[in-house]
């Protein structure tokens, strides 16, 4: 029963109620994607918000309100990544009641700013006016307010810097980046820092040629001429694509994407009855098959096309196929580390302590474990595999590792020459091997060969790579840039994408040119944006690309540490691919079925080509981890057309392409909202052309625009 005595009677709070939420501007994120939230626990936190300017209430509001605001600093609702109260407000099924519907329409009246001259209170009423006659007025004022918003949105003018969300929770503001867009504060900064992102990007450069070399049947000196090569085109392209291309600091080089479609091709059935060196063979093969595949990329782009696509291609979409990407690889991962385990699960676990334990130490300013994970679990675990290797560890009496397997007659070596393989660090001769200066040239491994059956199966995948690449540019340009590029400038940077994949089709890399996702990460992690900063670095890396001892030393990297800093990779593509939802209601029923169907339909129906066929007995000539690849010679269409055989039992064994046909058909056919959906938001090019600073961001270099301008679809 409560006490009856009055001083214990609980006191009354302040009325007006202060609202249940926090006084903070709504997020950029949302306002930038169109994503305006409804209901809580169906919304990603943001990693952004705009600052505003919000009304000051008179100095009673302000007093009546200091006891909630010092309340909710240990309000259990309250959402620290968001930045932001969470409502308390019941739902049914997700959706909210009526209650809950009139105070989300007064928090976002209290977030909008004074739109007239009367001061407003934090709960929507005109300050200094009774109960009774506050409503009416309230009322024109959030109508009037609201048609306000609606003609800002459709404008696009909102004049606002964007948030974004650090390791502790807090929101700070966009100049949190230590360099934007179009910062350049000098050369040595610009160095230091271009250095520093293309150290962190590491592991997304050179780690796609340590897999598809030996797996073409290259030795050595091959794998080390192909990471120049890949080096070269990586700096060039780079180059070409912050001039031309979208001008976000966005890396260029081997995406992941073409990964799973080059080993298919690397393993068609007619490649698999050669005898020998069988490198350059196929290398032609898949060079034939890149050039054309880009090609249509460039025409995707640079017609307009594109933006045609951009409407099936929402977060809803693109989240599940790139992490369609990063999830196809699991059979390669961990059975690679498992030969040689002392080492390749150390090289897993710094990794995991550099980028998560140890993430919030800083050194001079700079979050060197996190920026550096990948780096330093590299150097560090090569160290102990050189100091084992010295000690004589992997060393057998009697054992040579030069000696190929068939001309090993002593059992006990053969148990172990896996073991010498995997874990020595001297196995391999192509630091020794590579000369100190060579140039990559086009055309250095032949002519291409082109058949019609792989150049389509790239072109379906220059598809999912062009997906992949419209996330990036959206994520990107939040962070860096004034706003999102416009239709027109992201079908030029998928224009000019097609044209960098050409050049490394010409040059020989293996696999096509894209925007490496990771790059997002990075720019988030180093709050470096500067476009400057990415061109003097992919300056240094043509230099480097120069030097043979680099690639040399590169292609030197024991197989096992590859393979984990290969699962450290696809991780963070999956992870990567995933928080693409943070701009859809991720909670929301629809998109979680969509999600979920897309990523499962992704595992299991290619796993039903590549299993289709094989009897549990059969020896396939080539390694367990890449058997999945070799489907189209056992896939289960057979029909009178072999060319028809092989593009749709190969298509329909990558991943990325299952989840991309599953995301983007539910997607368009299943009812949503605008919102619930979280189509992206595009830049409007008339208000572009209006703005100096967006105009500034994306427009072409050298009066180059000028020329094209009657060409709308690739300009602001």
């Amino acid at each position: 029963m409560a006490s009856s005595d009055p001083s214990k009677r609980p006191r009354p709070g302040p009325w007006p109620p202060a609202p249940e939420s926090a006084a903070m501007p709504p997020s950029s994120w949302a306002k930038r994607t169109g994503f305006r939230p409804k209901f809580s626990g169906e919304t990603n936190a943001s990693d952004s918000g705009q600052i505003g300017i919000q009304p000051q209430p008179p100095p009673q509001q302000q007093q009546q309100q200091q006891q909630p605001t010092r309340r909710r600093e240990s309000d259990p609702n309250l959402d620290l990544e968001a930045g932001r109260a969470r409502p308390r407000q019941e739902k049914v099924n997700g959706e909210p009641t009526g209650e809950k519907d009139k105070s989300v329409r007064k928090r976002r009246d209290s977030d909008g700013g004074g739109g007239g001259g009367v001061p407003k209170s934090t709960n929507g009423q005109a300050a200094g006016t009774t109960t009774a006659t506050a409503e009416p007025a309230g009322a024109a004022t959030t109508a009037a307010q609201q048609s306000a918003r609606r003609a800002s949105r459709n404008e696009e003018a909102v004049d606002v810097l964007p948030q974004i969300v650090d390791d502790d929770g807090f929101m700070s503001r966009h100049s949190h980046m230590k360099y934007e867009l179009r910062d350049t504060p000098g050369l040595v900064p610009i160095g230091l820092y271009g250095f520093q992102h293309y150290l962190s990007m590491l592991g997304s450069l050179i780690l796609i040629p340590l897999v598809i070399v030996p797996a073409m049947g290259g030795n050595y000196e091959d794998t080390s001429n192909v990471v120049s090569t890949v080096l070269f085109v990586s700096g060039v392209t780079t180059l070409l694509h912050t001039s031309f291309g979208s001008r976000l600091p966005l890396i260029q080089g081997p995406s992941f994407v073409y990964l799973a479609p080059a080993l298919a091709i690397i393993y068609s059935p007619e490649f698999l009855e050669l005898n020998g060196n069988n490198f350059k063979h196929i290398m032609k093969e898949l060079q034939g098959a890149i050039i054309i595949s880009s090609a249509f990329q460039a025409i995707l782009g640079y017609s307009g096309l594109m933006s045609v696509l951009l409407r099936l291609i929402n977060p809803v979409v693109v989240a599940p196929t790139v992490a369609a990407v990063g999830l196809s690889f699991y059979s390669y991962g961990f059975p690679q580390i498992g030969t040689c385990l002392e080492i390749g699960a150390v090289q897993i676990l710094l990794v995991i302590i550099f980028s998560l334990y140890l993430r919030k130490i800083s050194v001079l300013g700079h979050r060197v474990f996190l920026i550096y994970a990948v780096p330093l679990g590299l150097a560090i675990t090569w160290a102990v595999a050189f100091l084992l290797t010295a000690v004589g560890a992997y060393s057998y009496k009697g054992c040579d590792v030069n000696v190929p397997v068939s001309n090993i007659i002593s059992d006990h070596c053969r148990k172990n020459i896996s073991r010498m393989k995997h874990c020595r660090v001297d196995a391999s001769h192509a630091l020794r091997s590579a000369p100190w200066f060579r140039f990559p040239y086009p055309l250095q491994w032949g002519t291409p060969v082109f058949h019609w059956k792989m150049a389509l199966v790239m072109c379906v995948v220059s598809i999912i790579s062009s997906v992949d690449s419209v996330g990036s540019y959206h994520a990107s340009s939040l962070l860096v840039a004034s706003r999102p590029p416009t239709p027109g400038v992201l079908s030029r940077g998928i224009g000019l994408e097609g044209l960098c994949s050409l050049l490394a089709g010409l040059w020989g890399t293996g696999t096509g040119s894209a925007t490496l996702t990771e790059n997002v990460h990075t720019i988030a992690v180093t709050k470096m944006g500067s476009r400057r900063a990415i061109e003097l670095g992919a300056g240094v890396l043509i230099v480097l690309s120069l030097i043979g001892k680099v690639g040399g030393f590169i292609a030197s990297i024991p197989d096992v540490i590859v393979a984990g800093l290969l699962c450290f990779m696809w991780t963070m593509l999956t992870a990567l691919g995933l928080s693409n939802l943070r701009y859809s209601e991720a909670g929301s029923s629809r998109n979680i079925i969509i999600v979920g169907l897309s990523l499962f339909l992704s595992l299991s129906i290619p796993a039903y080509f590549q299993q289709y066929g094989i009897s549990p007995n059969s020896n396939l000539p080539v390694p367990s981890s890449f058997q999945p690849y070799v489907v189209a010679s056992h896939g289960p269409i057979r029909t009178n057309f072999g060319g028809l055989n092989y593009v749709l039992n190969t298509l329909l064994s990558l991943h990325m392409v299952i989840a991309f046909l599953v995301a983007v058909i539910l997607d368009n056919t299943v009812p949503g909202s605008r919102q619930e959906r979280g189509v992206y938001v595009w830049s409007d090019p008339e208000t572009a052309k209006r703005e100096p600073a967006v105009a500034k961001d994306y427009g072409l270099p050298f009066r180059v625009g000028k020329i094209f301008r009657w060409v709308k679809w690739v300009g602001l």
